[in-house]
């Protein structure tokens, strides 16, 4: 199981094969020898996991800042890549057309892709994924949603991945600025397959509500508050969130909301 995979590079390569094969129509969804969805990815014994306040965070003006920003921007691609295989193999069992997970199969196979151009990147200005900590943030605020499709949904691609489209841009002209238009360029990449990512959630999120008569912008601020910890944080790329069918009636609210 891709998910299980403790070697990254046979993690990504397992992964895009596998999207290859589903596009193919050469793999099922589910078979009785599947074995058990693990609680947590397979990992290499690098990167170390520290508390969020404790990872590096430097000036993008120095190679050592861009070096940083590269390295947990590949966990997080890492961690997107799980969590699109994970939400694929946890849910496979619900009453959701095949579409559902032909979407969050594109989703793996790009993030895969993702995080192989991270690396190369970070390979390139001799550095690699591990030699910095990292958290575990990422997944600990999915695990809290195994359970709830639904919640899954407002979590990871409406809250986390839409995140990306907030700051990814900036980072973009940043990287540009200090002359590095090789990872300002991978970050373009990302951005614009984010984008696509973001759409696919938002779709299935009010597929989901209107099938149970709920309204999607009031359900998204209740699942939030009872399955994400810390508020949401502006500034957001409305425009960008509002094209992939996240429009400001979803979050604005939860702006200035703490969680527990």
């Amino acid at each position: 199981m891709a998910v299980a995979e403790t070697d990254l590079d046979l993690k990504t390569g397992l992964t895009r094969d596998l999207a290859r094969r589903w596009r193919e129509r050469r793999l099922s969804l589910r078979s009785p020898l599947d074995p058990r969805v693990p609680d947590r990815p397979g990992r290499p014994d690098k990167p170390v996991l520290v508390p969020p306040k404790d990872t590096d965070k430097r000036s993008l003006h120095t190679p050592a800042g861009r070096i940083a920003m590269l390295h947990a921007l590949a966990h997080i691609e890492l961690n997107a890549v799980d969590l699109a295989l994970d939400i694929v193999a946890r849910f496979a069992d619900q009453p959701v057309p095949l579409s559902f997970f032909e979407g969050w199969m594109m989703v793996a196979d790009e993030e895969a892709k993702h995080f192989g151009l991270v690396r190369d990147r970070l390979r390139s200005l001799g550095a690699d994924y591990g030699d910095l900590p990292a958290h575990d943030g990422l997944w600990q605020a999915a695990h809290q949603t195994r359970s709830d499709l639904t919640a899954r949904l407002a979590v990871v691609p409406l809250i986390l991945e839409a995140r990306g489209l907030d700051v990814t841009p900036s980072l973009q002209a940043k990287m540009r600025e200090t002359g590095d238009t090789e990872s300002a360029d991978v970050l373009k990449v990302i951005y614009d397959d984010e984008k696509g990512h973001v759409a696919v959630g938002a779709k299935w999120f009010r597929f989901l509500c209107a099938r149970e008569g709920k309204d999607p912008a009031l359900t998204f601020q209740k699942l939030v508050r009872e399955n994400f910890r810390g508020a949401l944080k502006p500034p957001f790329n409305d425009v960008a969130r509002a094209a992939a069918g996240l429009t400001p009636s979803f979050y604005r609210s939860l702006t200035a909301t703490s969680h527990a």
